[in-house]
């Protein structure tokens, strides 16, 4: 059986200022801006090219077993580009206030910048230049064909 990491709830003060900052400064796309049930607004936005999603709700803690997290609470969670140059230009663009690339070592995976939404939720953004040539959902796909 499959277990796929699809959603994240992210934990915000503002809902509509996280979805616009994700939307307008970090380029994730909008997949759901609604009400889905009475009394419960949820937004989901989508990294492109990801298969996971992160979730804003004004309620969605509730429907969870634990503590409430709080907002700006989350730290290292992690997007991965083939090209970082080309990522910092394109974040740089859209007005996100972005670290500069570090790289760590000469491998690939060993750069890194960073950037924190309103709350202080942060953000890791990793270059993993094999994404270029090897997308993670072939790779996956291939490994399940393997019988891995």
């Amino acid at each position: 059986m499959d277990f796929t990491l699809e959603v994240i709830p992210l934990p915000v003060t503002d809902i509509d200022r996280a979805r616009d900052f994700y939307r307008d400064k970090v380029g994730f796309h909008v997949d759901i801006d609604q009400e889905v049930m009475p009394g419960m607004r949820i937004v989901q936005l989508t990294p492109p090219g990801s298969g996971c999603s992160i979730a804003l709700g004004d309620s969605i803690w509730e429907m969870t077993p634990g503590p409430t997290p709080a907002p700006g609470s989350y730290q290292g969670l992690q997007l991965c580009v083939a090209d970082i140059k080309a990522a910092h230009a394109e974040l740089v663009e859209r007005g996100l206030d972005v670290s500069e690339p570090v790289q760590y070592a000469p491998d690939d995976g060993a750069t890194f910048m960073h950037f924190q939404d309103p709350d202080g939720n942060g953000w890791a953004i990793q270059e993993y230049r094999r994404r270029a040539t090897e997308p993670l959902h072939q790779v996956l796909a291939d490994l399940k064909r393997q019988g891995s």
